[in-house]
């Protein structure tokens, strides 16, 4: 496939993506999020819908996570953008030659991916975060789609075990492997899975993922993909 025709399919399936209300439960909490805000975000129009995967098309490494924050992408309409998480990852991908800036705070800010493409099984801030299974089977589709039309990808990294067993599942991997951070899986089609604990607060607060140990593994990734840093000088 040609990178035109790629960037219209992608293109035209994060617009099915952000129009999608298959799952009513999601649906109904997206939305009232969007209209009860944050306080801190109360003057900012939500997002609401979908939240589609985006980054470089001709990618050689997948970010997948679970699902958008329900602050932070439901928001803002971009995948681990404005929330802590995003902050963390974003600043990570900047270090090690991914990202053309180290913060992602709205959609026109200016950030570009260099050979990532950032995506999620799941594509609505769901309740808890925690999607049911029946919500995340509704969203395998576009995953499936998505993962497809990124044919140069040969390294996905898992944030968490839930995309990690998400990306082991559709490939047909069993009995599953053991979710770990930095696990290596080579995959049938000779593409690697590796795992990264999630940038949540919840790991990133307590110390259990730390600044070095992401940037490793994205040096990491680097590597088995095959992918050349960039020369620039402020990295």
């Amino acid at each position: 496939m040609s990178e035109e025709s790629r960037r219209r399919e992608l293109d035209r399936l994060a617009s099915e993506i952000a129009e999608c209300r298959r799952c009513p439960r999601l649906v109904a909490w997206r939305e009232e999020v969007a209209v009860t805000k944050r306080a801190a975000f109360r003057d900012e129009d939500y997002w609401g819908r979908g939240v589609p995967g985006w980054g470089d098309p001709n990618a050689r490494i997948v970010v997948v996570g679970l699902a958008p924050a329900a602050h932070g992408a439901n928001r803002t309409g971009r995948m681990f953008t404005g929330d802590r998480s995003g902050d963390f990852l974003y600043a990570s991908l900047w270090r090690t030659g991914f990202a053309s800036q180290a913060t992602s705070t709205h959609r026109g800010d200016g950030l570009e991916l260099r050979d990532v493409w950032i995506t999620a099984p799941v594509r609505c801030a769901p309740p808890a975060n925690r999607p049911t299974i029946e919500e995340r089977d509704a969203c395998r589709p576009f995953l499936d789609r998505e993962l497809a039309l990124l044919e140069d990808a040969v390294v996905y990294v898992a944030l968490g075990g839930f995309g990690f067993g998400i990306l082991a599942r559709r490939a047909g991997i069993s009995p599953r492997p053991r979710f770990g951070h930095g696990v290596e899986v080579e995959l049938a089609d000779g593409r690697i899975l590796l795992g990264c604990y999630h940038v949540s607060q919840q790991n990133t607060f307590t110390g259990r993922l730390s600044e070095p140990m992401l940037d490793e593994l994205f040096n990491r990734a680097r590597t088995l993909a095959g992918v050349e840093r960039p020369n620039c000088p402020q990295q």
